[in-house]
């Protein structure tokens, strides 16, 4: 009689615990290959040991489940639970996401680190207005320039052709008289090999990733500014699950984002040794590279501070009495 009651027991048990699994989806547009889609997926890993199995995330990698664009509406709207965005991707929506590509505002890690923590409350509060709570985020290696040519100086980019990704990038194309052309990531490589565009800013991790040293072979560290992505979850999603997997996603996070930062330093040091070992070249940008950058970062502080008004002002003067 125990015994039969003892397995009816059992079954009833693992009947609840396969019933009260939740599974989540967590759209990115980056490769499975790149750093912050393995850290990821170290992060749904983590959720899914802390939880004891009850929350499994399942990762969409390469904009497989949804566009770069799609995303954060994904998950306001609750297609996905979880996504990763590049927050400045969406400045046109809202200014202050595009604080950390403003060039030459922060340009070392330390200096990035800061700026999110002068940003971060103010992010915060406006996610959650949108019904998003922000999980975490990691910022990209810094910023260089990939150009067909070598250039000593701004002027050297006058009609170049420039790949834009974002409304920061295309200003800075603009205000150095290239030709702005949009190109997304995943069209990157098509659009050098068949010379839409001779030229684009971003970090050494996205150089390697694209394979940009087939097409171009210089690369000027400026070290511009270090965009960050960051991970999302809609609120109502977190707000259903129980207090021990609510806990277990956020010491996830937390655990994601020390990892992340860290491993975008380590990287950065290793996709400049990739690039130079595949036959880029690797500049320190001239004087004269570096007054005319940071003239153009002056003025996009300026316009975008107007733009954000008294609560971007907060931020920059935040950030510059950290």
């Amino acid at each position: 009689m125990n015994h039969k009651f003892g397995i009816a027991l059992a079954g009833l048990t693992l009947g609840a615990a396969a019933f009260a699994q939740t599974k989540w989806d967590l759209p990115t547009a980056y490769p499975a290959s790149n750093f912050h889609t393995e850290n990821i997926t170290q992060f749904a890993s983590d959720v899914d040991k802390g939880s004891g199995g009850k929350l499994k995330i399942t990762v969409h990698a390469n904009a497989s489940l949804f566009k770069a664009p799609e995303i954060k509406r994904a998950v306001q709207g609750g297609q996905a639970q979880l996504g990763e965005i590049l927050l400045v991707n969406y400045q046109n929506e809202w200014q202050m996401f595009g604080a950390d590509g403003i060039p030459f505002l922060a340009d070392s890690y330390d200096a990035a680190w800061k700026l999110y923590q002068a940003q971060k409350p103010a992010l915060e509060k406006k996610l959650s207005e949108q019904g998003i709570q922000l999980l975490y985020t990691v910022a990209w290696p810094p910023q260089g320039i990939f150009v067909k040519k070598e250039i000593a100086s701004a002027a050297d980019l006058k009609g170049v052709k420039w790949r834009a990704y974002s409304p920061a990038t295309a200003r800075i194309g603009e205000l150095v008289g290239a030709q702005p052309v949009t190109v997304q990531q995943a069209e990157l490589s098509q659009a050098m090999a068949t010379g839409v565009i001779e030229s684009y800013m971003s970090s050494g991790s996205t150089g390697y990733d694209t394979k940009t040293y087939e097409y171009i072979k210089n690369f000027y560290d400026t070290q511009a500014w270090l965009p960050k992505n960051a991970v999302l979850m809609n609120k109502k999603a977190f707000d259903a699950l129980d207090k021990p997997t609510q806990d277990a996603v956020l010491k996830a996070a937390a655990d994601a984002e020390k990892r992340g930062w860290d491993l975008s330093k380590k990287k950065n040091v290793e996709y400049l040794d990739l690039l130079k070992k595949n036959g880029m070249t690797v500049h320190v940008p001239s004087a004269q590279l570096k007054t005319d950058m940071k003239k153009v970062g002056d003025t996009m502080i300026k316009e975008w501070t107007e733009k954000a008004g008294p609560e971007g002002q907060a931020v920059i003067d935040a950030y510059k009495k950290m």
